[in-house]
């Protein structure tokens, strides 16, 4: 029995999603912006399990309350409540994904890589992303757990 081509994309849909799960995040101070969405890949289930030598691409999209000429990131790792400052390659939103100005009531696809380094210890931490606009009030800001490994 050959199987239809409408069960050939069901399968084929229900695959693709499988590898694009929604994280399941929590928003620590989304002020001026509304998250729909955060991706981190790959990262299939949580915590996530960052590999050192790695880069993690980040997709998170979401919806402005405001206007802004741009925005910053802001990533961090979150140890025993006290967040240490991490590095990432472009911290200007503007250059990640997003068409500024930012538009009220738009939705955008920030777009961007988490670089695990090698000189990083193996430990459980929490990651926090902030996106600030020009008033330093965040656009979004989520968090979630992950484990740096070997």
């Amino acid at each position: 029995m050959v199987p239809s081509p409408l069960a050939l994309l069901l399968a084929l849909g229900a695959a693709a999603t499988a590898l694009a799960e929604p994280l399941r995040f929590v928003d620590c101070g989304s002020v001026d912006g509304r998250i729909q969405e955060v991706n981190v890949s790959p990262c299939p289930t949580q915590p996530c399990l960052l590999h050192k030598g790695t880069s993690y691409s980040i997709n998170v999209t979401f919806a402005s309350k405001i206007e802004s000429q741009g925005s910053q990131a802001r990533v961090y790792g979150e140890m025993l409540h006290v967040d240490i400052p991490f590095p990432i390659p472009e911290p200007d939103g503007c250059k990640s994904g997003i068409q500024c100005p930012i538009q009220k009531d738009h939705s955008y696809s920030y777009l961007n890589k988490l670089p695990v380094k090698s000189e990083y210890p193996s430990i459980k931490l929490i990651v926090k992303w902030e996106l600030v606009d020009d008033q330093n009030q965040m656009l979004f800001c989520w968090k979630i757990p992950v484990q740096i490994t070997s």
